[in-house]
């Protein structure tokens, strides 16, 4: 992948409780695409049998029922599809042990079947829980806070669900880490890098400064305030 095509999966995975140790499984699987930090069409989402019950709060978090799951495909029916589609991306995942802790232990149970391997062998690995929590300082980082934060709609999510989050966590990740790139970023529907940086002469006319009048002040500080309700803190607020 050269450094124009930088190829990202958002993943997110719904399971049938909390510890893979304990003989829990994975019972969905979102990913979806983003390419030079732009959102594809490309997704890839299954439901799966988990030859198990699922722990009734597990199913008061995603919705997702043992009946609903019965006549779906096993992990090992899909694994193929699932690494082809992530094959040499960066996975971006919130809190991601616990996703590729259950992915991991999944592709564990293939082994003798010709199938072994882990995530980290196919892909890289951006959580973005850790890297909320450093930005952010004292905040709430679930994805529901950064959604707040970065004023994402997620009124749809009433539950979980796995292609949802991921989705929505594409969202996230583009706001928290610079946004999507600018139309100005590219010329003749190529991406413009390396650019020549043009410094302005010192000798130059004096910047005429322009101030605000009293309803853009106002509306400044009613703007600050909301980021400050929402969780955030404004190095433009005053102490």
């Amino acid at each position: 992948m050269t450094e124009e095509n930088i190829r990202l999966v958002v993943l997110d995975t719904e399971t049938t409780g909390l510890n893979p140790r304990e003989g829990h499984r994975i019972i969905e699987i979102g990913c979806v695409e983003l390419i030079d930090r732009r959102l594809t069409k490309n997704t890839f989402h299954v439901y799966l049998n988990p030859d198990r019950e699922i722990d009734a709060g597990a199913i008061e978090v995603h919705g997702i029922t043992n009946e609903f799951l019965q006549d779906k495909p096993r992990f090992q029916d899909i694994v193929d599809d699932y690494l082809a589609f992530t094959e040499g991306a960066e996975l971006v995942i919130h809190n991601a042990p616990f996703d590729v802790g259950f992915l991991n232990h999944e592709l564990a149970q293939l082994k003798g079947k010709g199938r072994g391997t882990t995530v980290e062998e196919h892909s890289t690995i951006f959580d973005t829980l850790p890297f909320a929590r450093k930005k952010y300082p004292g905040a709430r980082a679930s994805l529901d806070a950064l959604c707040k934060r970065f004023g994402i709609d997620n009124s749809h999510r009433e539950l979980h669900g796995a292609l949802l989050d991921a989705e929505i966590l594409a969202d996230v990740y583009l706001a928290m880490t610079g946004g999507q790139f600018s139309l100005m970023d590219f010329e003749d529907g190529k991406k413009v890098v390396n650019q020549e940086i043009v410094r302005l002469s010192a000798d130059r006319a004096k910047l005429k400064v322009i101030k605000c009048n009293e309803q853009e002040l106002q509306a400044h500080v009613l703007r600050l305030e909301a980021i400050e309700k929402a969780g955030g803190r404004c190095m433009w607020s005053k102490e």
